[in-house]
């Protein structure tokens, strides 16, 4: 497949890119949230994304200072960009990633427009802010200053902005396929990582080394259509809507792997973590396992979710369409999140045997999925850079832990192909629900502006001339 290359007309947002990048000179801060709420008044949700158009002003963006881009994939409305800075060689190369889409906002549940980036009170407002547009803006912030200072590189760095991230993964499948030598590197930075306070001032730094892998499945539940007025045992949907309660609370296997034993063992030795210690042998002993993940979840749900398969209803749509007609069938998507040490087909028999109901069928949903891969290595020269980066700037109040997700990337895509990829822990995660993929997300400035500098300063860590 050739590579496609497409130039758009000049969109509006496009027209706050200065004419020359010489005449810009902002902090990097400032430019990051320049960058942050013009990506965030493109609209990319996807469905049916448009990435492209966000995909020209990043190209337009960062030829203004010189360094040249290209706009690459299979489908000309939603292209992925690439653009890099040449170093000397001594290293090969550092990625930086992030997706362009977004997932689509109801604007009638939101109190601001979700393409707007709102400032209030400290924060920006917008659907991307978080997920993960704010990485991007940092990103790009980050590549144009290294050019606009001249500084020496001591290996390439290489930005990619990828498409259909929330959807398909259809922007990285077709990089990986199509256009490789593009975006090989020796490691990558992507989403994934995050920071958090402890109650005693702490500030936990989750690099993200692995994740959970999602697997859609389609429950399709058969009976005999009738009459509603004459109620009878084969219901297909009291048959999906016992299938669904019996999937959301069947018991999963417990485990700890490699990424979540260190997780919990360095959460541990924090005051507030106290507690997890003494049920961490518990967890691999098959008769304390069941109790000590429910004492777990009673402390912390989300750390209960790291241990094992999940399974959640997301989607119903097929039961019925009329109001007094019993339907023939009745269909359900379920969203499961699979550790990585199980295959698809030993979760996907489990799961029948605990619907254990003849009449529901449960199958993959169409659809490609996301390879398995190993954890990235917490000893390569970027997470130890990482490592050094934090210690100087936060030095009496910072741990770094490597960190299994509960959401997926487009990070195993790559790490199936032997490149280390850190989930980069740049934004400190506001106490109490997330808002990532919510309604009134938002991003913290001063957390912006912190992230940048981080990121700034692993980037010359890694890959800045010694």
């Amino acid at each position: 497949m050739r590579i496609v290359c497409a130039l758009l007309s000049v969109l509006a947002a496009v027209a706050a890119v200065p004419a020359s990048g010489a005449e810009d000179n902002r902090s990097l801060s400032d430019r990051t949230r320049q960058y942050l709420s013009e990506l965030v008044r493109i609209d990319t949700s996807n469905p049916p994304g448009n990435e492209t158009q966000l995909a020209q002003y990043l190209k337009q963006t960062v030829e203004s200072f010189g360094i040249s881009g290209e706009l690459l994939g299979g489908d000309p409305k939603r292209l992925n960009f690439v653009a890099r800075l040449r170093g000397t060689g001594k290293g090969r190369p550092l990625l930086l990633m992030a997706h362009s889409d977004v997932v689509p906002a109801d604007k009638q549940s939101w109190t601001v427009n979700p393409l707007g980036a709102e400032l209030r009170n400290g924060f920006m407002y917008g659907r991307g802010t978080l997920d993960s547009k704010s990485l991007l803006a940092a990103e790009m912030a980050v590549m144009v200053e290294i050019k606009r200072r001249n500084l020496r590189l001591g290996r390439d760095l290489i930005l990619v902005s990828e498409a259909d991230e929330e959807g398909g993964s259809t922007g990285i499948q077709w990089l990986v396929q199509n256009a490789w030598p593009r975006i090989d590197a020796e490691f990558a930075l992507n989403e994934g990582g995050s920071i958090f306070d402890t109650k005693d001032g702490t500030r936990v730094f989750q690099i993200q080394t692995q994740e959970k892998l999602p697997m859609r499945l389609v429950l399709t539940a058969r009976g005999t259509a009738g009459h509603g007025s004459t109620p009878r045992a084969d219901n297909p949907i009291e048959h999906l809507s016992e299938a669904i309660s019996r999937l959301s609370k069947g018991e999963q296997p417990i485990h700890l792997n490699g990424t979540t034993r260190r997780y919990f063992r360095g959460l541990s030795r924090l005051p507030d973590y106290d507690w997890l210690g003494p049920l961490i042998p518990r967890l691999d002993n098959i008769a304390t396992a069941k109790d000590a993940a429910a004492q777990i979840r009673m402390h912390d749900p989300d750390l209960d979710v790291m241990i094992h398969t999940t399974a959640a209803a997301t989607v119903l749509p097929g039961t019925g369409n009329n109001p007094n007609v019993i339907p023939n069938t009745a269909t359900a998507q379920i969203d499961v999140r699979r550790l990585p040490s199980e295959s698809r087909e030993d979760v996907l028999m489990r799961l029948r045997q605990i619907v254990n109901d003849n009449a529901v069928e449960i199958t993959f949903a169409p659809g490609s999925q996301a390879p398995s891969a190993d954890p990235s290595s917490p000893m390569t020269t970027l997470y130890r850079a990482m490592e050094r980066v934090i210690a100087r700037i936060y030095p009496h109040d910072a741990v770094v832990l490597p960190f299994m997700s509960r959401g997926a990337t487009d990070s195993n895509f790559l790490r199936s192909r032997g490149m280390p990829v850190y989930g980069v822990p740049l934004i400190l995660r506001e106490a109490g629900e997330s808002r990532v993929h919510g309604n009134d997300e938002r991003i913290l400035t001063k957390s912006l502006d912190d992230g940048v500098e981080l990121l700034w300063q692993i980037v010359l860590e890694t890959a800045g001339e010694n």
